[in-house]
């Protein structure tokens, strides 16, 4: 049986490999402007096409649309970047250097640790890039320190949650077209969801749907936040449902891990 390596040793390993796949990161930073071309091109889309047409009612920087806009584009952002977090661990499995690593002297959990690390960071500059597109187009927050420390902390815990659940797919999928189209769904979420338009707009049906699922929560945390509007329950549900993928995605992802390495 192997043995259990110590939590100091665990952490060294983890940052380590994390180490490894920031490198691979920072040799082939396409990888990140490819992930903010697509959020980038929805966010002038929008603004500057649709977002005369749109009502969004008060409270978003007397009708910029931009700040209504923005926190949906953040979280689309995340979505299309964990494709690559399913692409790049789809090739490492595929590649064997799990079975490498696996006979060396190393913590079992710091690979994927180190993977989910790496698309944090990944993400997070990404994000960086965005916010700096939508402050060029008329973004402006009044947030304060405390607020934007808010924003990032939402901001990281979906990352880690969404690489959690990009996890599974890159571990059990059977090609390479197979391991990132999964995050294709989660990309269209927010569209409905109030991250684009509000759900009272919205027939019926779909208004339930936008207003029981987590983006919208997610949306309206950040939005609240960002533009200084009392947030009330929305950030107990959204941190709610984020614990909750987290939790659920990080088991999965374990138990298909050591399946595939036992």
């Amino acid at each position: 049986m192997k043995k259990h390596k110590p939590f100091g040793q665990s952490i060294g390993d983890t940052v380590t490999l994390t180490g490894r796949s920031l490198t691979h990161i920072l040799r082939s930073p396409d990888t990140i402007i490819t992930t903010a071309i697509m959020p980038i091109a929805f966010l002038l889309l929008f603004v500057f096409v649709f977002g005369g047409a749109i009502d969004t009612g008060a409270g978003v920087g007397e009708g910029n649309y931009v700040n209504y806009l923005l926190p949906g584009i953040l979280l689309i952002t995340i979505a299309s970047g964990i494709a690559y977090t399913a692409y790049r661990l789809f090739l490492d499995m595929q590649g064997g250097i799990f079975e490498r690593f696996q006979s060396m002297p190393i913590a079992r959990s710091s690979v994927l640790w180190a993977h989910v690390i790496t698309s944090v960071v990944a993400n997070l500059v990404s994000i960086v890039v965005v916010i700096g597109v939508a402050l060029l187009i008329g973004f402006r927050s009044g947030a304060g320190v405390l607020g934007w420390l808010a924003v990032a902390g939402i901001v990281t815990l979906f990352t880690l949650a969404l690489t959690w659940l990009a996890v599974i797919p890159g571990l059990t999928a059977k090609s390479v077209d197979g391991a990132s189209a999964f995050s294709y769904p989660l990309i269209f979420l927010p569209f409905l969801s109030s991250a684009f338009v509000p759900t009272q707009s919205m027939p019926g049906p779909v208004r339930w749907f936008a207003e029981n699922q987590p983006v919208t929560s997610i949306v309206n945390a950040i939005r609240a936040l960002l533009q200084q509007q009392p947030v009330g329950g929305e950030i107990w549900i959204a941190l709610a449902w984020m614990v909750g993928i987290l939790v659920v995605a990080y088991v999965i992802s374990m138990f298909a891990y050591r399946s595939k390495i036992s």
